[in-house]
């Protein structure tokens, strides 16, 4: 890996010439930006944005009439099956395509993914490509491929996908993310990627790519002249290591919008920030979250069963000041007695929350496994599992200073059916990739901070962190 670290050392930097381009092309960009985000995480670079949890009608009328330019849509597909997916993009692309046609207004598309490679890809893509060009006259010419997230440690390097880890850089393919048993693959340099998740159709060999080098010597032209190339879907691969690379390249599809051409993208949570033109801004503080001093504790769930995850928990522990749970989930074999360990779990959770004792509630570290073929009962046994975490929230009583959720498929449960909004805003971010909301007025607990924490990012000690800062 020392070569790749080299290699970035020696990339040359940008002069302030970058930001006067940007300007530049960027303050007549009035395009709606609308991001299909397939779990809640997606808003982890971006504030100052609303984020909405269902795609009726209604909402996506709203979605276009909404004076910001930039929008995300929490789909939470990276939890649904094969059918479900197909169905929830073809609904949101018929509805994008109508509503817009009806309002003369146009929209860029953006289907935002996970930084280590997982997710329903090429299927939702390909679902809002099929449906958009049914239901208009919208032809795309490409697929622009850009997983960069600096935050998470996601960089893309002479088109390989690195998770770096510490100093290291760990090829995408070699990571744990990798071996996921719904969205597993091997292949780290992207180019085989989509090789490998096209099932052939994409050979390598007709994948473009924007080096890192096209990008560092500022070659706008040429890099326009290779998105004005793409046609017939093509696949359009982005390296990057930092948000000006992704600036560059965006200047440039700038431009080849400008000129007629149409692409969708399916990217991790930077490109959101750069082409929404979000500026940085520092990380939340508790002042900025909590405005009355509740009596109350917190509460924290934990269902993410990553290796990162299990990690920061047990640094977590170290402070005794919190009142842990473990919800042993395995019993959900047996009805009886998963349903008085939820009973258990929630009555210990609204006792100390009422005592002002931030309370944490993880799920047994062990993984449900029920052998071979039979997937589908673990998956229905999963979702039992997934709905009790979800209701400790739902039915805390009282209302909680503050909720954590550690995953993400836990945290769109614990969003959209524990929490039960609509519509929230984003706040910002509380440490490096963790987000946080604030509830809308429907919601069970109306404005109150909702951490929304990954899975896989931070270090050992982030999480504890964030409760401290929340204390």
């Amino acid at each position: 890996m020392n070569n790749v670290v080299e290699r970035v050392k020696k990339l040359p930097s940008y002069g302030p010439e970058l930001n006067e381009m940007w300007n530049k092309e960027r303050e007549s960009f009035s395009t709606k930006i609308i991001v299909l985000d397939d779990d809640p995480t997606g808003v982890q670079t971006v504030h100052g944005v609303p984020v909405f949890t269902d795609w009726d009608m209604d909402t996506i009328e709203e979605v276009f009439k909404e004076d910001r330019q930039l929008v995300f849509i929490l789909t939470n597909s990276r939890a649904f099956s094969v059918s479900e997916t197909t169905q929830v993009h073809k609904d949101i692309a018929q509805r994008i395509a109508q509503v817009s046609e009806r309002l003369g207004q146009p929209f860029l598309l953006v289907s935002r993914g996970d930084s280590t490679l997982r997710g329903h890809y090429p299927l939702e893509t390909v679902t809002l490509k099929e449906t958009i060009e049914e239901q208009s006259t919208l032809c795309y010419d490409g697929e622009i491929i850009l997983p960069f997230f600096k935050e998470g440690g996601r960089e893309t390097i002479d088109d390989v996908h690195y998770v770096k880890q510490g100093e290291a850089y760990i090829p995408a393919g070699e990571t744990e993310f990798a071996k996921d048993r719904m969205f597993g693959f091997s292949s780290s340099n992207l180019r085989d990627w989509i090789e490998e998740k096209t099932d052939g159709e994409f050979k390598r060999e007709s994948v473009h790519s924007i080096s890192l080098d096209e990008l560092r010597a500022l070659n706008v032209d040429a890099i326009t002249e290779k998105l004005m190339k793409l046609k017939n879907f093509e696949k359009l691969i982005v390296n990057a290591v930092t948000e000006d690379d992704v600036k560059v390249f965006s200047i440039a599809l700038l431009r080849a919008i400008k000129l007629g051409k149409n692409y969708l993208f399916r990217t991790a949570a930077s490109f959101t920030k750069v082409i929404g033109d979000i500026a940085s801004k520092p990380y939340l503080e508790a002042n900025d979250l909590l405005r009355e001093n509740s009596p109350y504790g917190g509460l924290v769930v934990i269902g993410s069963h990553v290796q990162k995850s299990t990690e920061q928990l047990n640094r977590l522990k170290e402070k005794k000041s919190l009142h842990f749970i473990e919800f042993s989930c395995n019993l959900v074999i047996d009805e009886s007695l998963f349903n008085e360990e939820i009973k258990r779990v929630q009555h210990e959770i609204n006792e100390k929350v009422s005592k002002g004792t931030t309370t944490v509630v993880y799920t047994s570290r062990e993984r449900l496994d029920l052998g071979e073929g039979r997937g589908e009962e673990e998956l229905a046994l999963s979702v039992r599992i997934s709905s009790a975490v979800t209701q400790f929230v739902n039915r805390c009583h009282p209302q909680p200073r503050f909720v954590i959720a550690k995953g993400g498929i836990t945290s769109s449960d614990v969003g959209t059916l524990g929490l039960k909004v609509k519509k929230a805003e984003v706040l910002g971010q509380i440490a490096p990739g963790v987000p946080v909301w604030k509830t809308g007025k429907e919601s069970v607990f109306p404005a109150i901070p909702y951490v929304i924490f990954p899975g896989n990012v931070g270090e050992v000690d982030t999480l504890k962190e964030v409760v401290e800062k929340l204390q």
